[in-house]
Formats: C-alpha cells, structure tokens, sequence
C-alpha cells in the first residue's frame, strides 16, 4: 500500500482528492494538512510513501515547505491549478520528484504516485514551450544533432532532475564526487546547455528523463 500525506489549503480539495485515491487499490491518504506548517508536523509523526503537495498555500506555501525541510520530506509532488512553470522550476531546485495539475484524472494521478513512490521523476506533463524557450541556450543543440548520453549519464541526470547535488549523486551511485561532476560537465556539453536547470528541461525534451 503506498501511503499518501494530502497538503492543500481548501478542504473540499483535499475531500475530493481523498475520495478519489480511495477507489484505488493500492493508494490511501493516510494524514491531511491545511498548510505547510501544519504539514511538517504531521510529516515528523507519520511514515509515508509520498507526499502531495499544493504549490500555494497562506502562512507557508509548498515551494517554502520544501526549501525548509529538504531532507525530512517523503518524495513530494507538487500540485497546482494551473500550468506554473516558475513553480515548475522552483520546485525542481527544492527537490521535489514530481508536478502535476490538478485537473488531471485520477488514473493519471494514481499513476504519479505509484512512478514517484518507486523512484521516478514526474515533469515531462507539466513542461511547457514557455518553460523551454525561457531556459534553453539560444542556440541549443537540436534534438537530431544531440550527442547521445552514455547509461550512467543518464542515470545522473535523473538524479539531477531529483533535486541531487554531486556529492548525494556519488554517495548514491558510488564513485567520487569529481567524477560525478566530470560526468555532469559531459552531460551539460552534450545537451548543448550551461547549467543543471537547462540540462534537466532539455533532458525532459530529448526523452533521456
């Protein structure tokens, strides 16, 4: 059973969410918050499997709940009412895995759980034009011209787009973190961009994410 903690300010959002994930078989909220103060409390005594997360929210948002508690948070999807992509953004470098609207259907949303909770990243809906032509390089490798990345580039990239920094990649991957960062460099160089923000965008475009 994956185990959910609902964060979002309207009640009758949280019902209906709530409602929904309890027609599914293997997904129940096990704890509810109003706002992110509320929700670090309920966090500190209950286990979960991961958390969803309303983007804004009074007294403490979703983005401030996760710049705060980087390393006390269960793997968290943000969610909105609308296709932000300065919460996108923002909510990538706090390190959250996943982002996803909330008019979605709920097999859609059962299937974010179920990636996140195993592990997976979830960005590739919520990623827009806007959001690329704002981050990409001008003059940005196209997708046919790309240099192809080696598996453990692509596992690293990953772990970027998971919010990691090279020493949490090599503790999780093994090696140093100067051949972390010197794969890092390769990726950035092979997708044609300068920093780890607009390799994970255009890793998400290319489909190494």
């Amino acid at each position: 059973m994956i185990r959910v903690i609902l964060v979002d300010d309207q009640m009758l959002v949280r019902s209906g969410i709530r409602g929904l994930l309890d027609l599914t078989p293997d997904i129940r909220v096990i704890a509810e918050a109003a706002d992110g103060n509320e929700a670090a409390h309920v966090i500190a005594r209950e286990q979960a499997d991961v958390l969803l997360l309303d983007v804004r929210m009074p007294h403490c948002s979703g983005i401030d709940l996760l710049r705060r508690e980087p390393d006390r948070l269960p793997p968290t999807i943000l969610l909105t009412t609308f296709d932000d992509d300065e919460a996108l953004l923002d909510g990538m470098r706090a390190g959250a895995r996943g982002f996803l609207l909330k008019d979605i259907s709920l097999e859609r949303l059962a299937d974010g759980i179920r990636s996140v909770a195993s592990g997976a990243t979830l960005f590739r809906p919520a990623l827009t034009e806007r959001t690329r032509a704002a981050y990409e390089k001008p003059v940005a490798v196209p997708a046919a011209q790309a240099t192809p990345l080696t598996s453990r580039e692509t596992e690293i990239l990953a772990l970027m787009a998971a919010g990691m920094n090279n020493a949490e990649i090599a503790q999780a991957l093994g090696p140093s973190e100067g051949t972390v960062k010197n794969h890092v460099s390769s990726i950035l160089s092979k997708l044609g961009v300068r920093d780890r923000v607009r390799a994970v965008l255009r890793g998400l475009e290319l489909g190494h994410i």
